[in-house]
């Protein structure tokens, strides 16, 4: 087992997996019925965006409840992400959502998709191996650990 990676270097990690990861998984429940799906993304200032269709489950659980899971990475390098989702229809996504889309996932999304959910995470946490759990936590109610602060110290 490698060594505990340092706080600096999670934040590195982590957030290198944000902006260069493809697809997560995303979690999310409606009258307690959990749902699960893999989905591509993109991260853009600090926020999760996934293009989505009206009609999709996953879109639906989180018009109703907007508490959200998500999770990156592998079973020995994971990232999991809770936030709060809000549907945004695509006339009012910025258009460098759209252009970040559509050149890391190859395609335009409002060519197929009506609207884009957008994740405001709330708590991020991320470990290798048992000796990481400890120091899992990078972000508490919305903050960074390296952001300082009553909430990032």
């Amino acid at each position: 087992m490698a060594d505990p990676r340092s706080l600096d270097q999670r934040l590195a990690d982590t957030r290198a997996r944000l902006e260069n990861d493809v697809d997560l998984w995303i979690a999310s429940a409606h009258d307690a019925q959990p749902w699960l799906v893999p989905i591509s993304f993109v991260w853009w200032q600090g926020e999760i965006w996934i293009a989505s269709m009206g009609g999709a489950r996953t879109q639906r659980n989180l018009s109703a409840s907007p508490a959200v899971r998500l999770a990156l990475g592998e079973l020995r390098d994971v990232v999991i992400v809770d936030g709060r989702a809000e549907v945004e229809p695509m006339e009012r996504t910025p258009k460098e959502v759209l252009e970040i889309y559509a050149a890391k996932q190859g395609g335009d999304p409002s060519s197929w998709a009506d609207s884009l959910i957008r994740i405001r995470p709330t708590k991020v946490q991320a470990w290798r191996e048992e000796n990481e759990l400890e120091g899992r936590h990078l972000m508490r109610n919305g903050r960074w650990l390296d952001e300082g602060g009553p909430d990032g110290s």
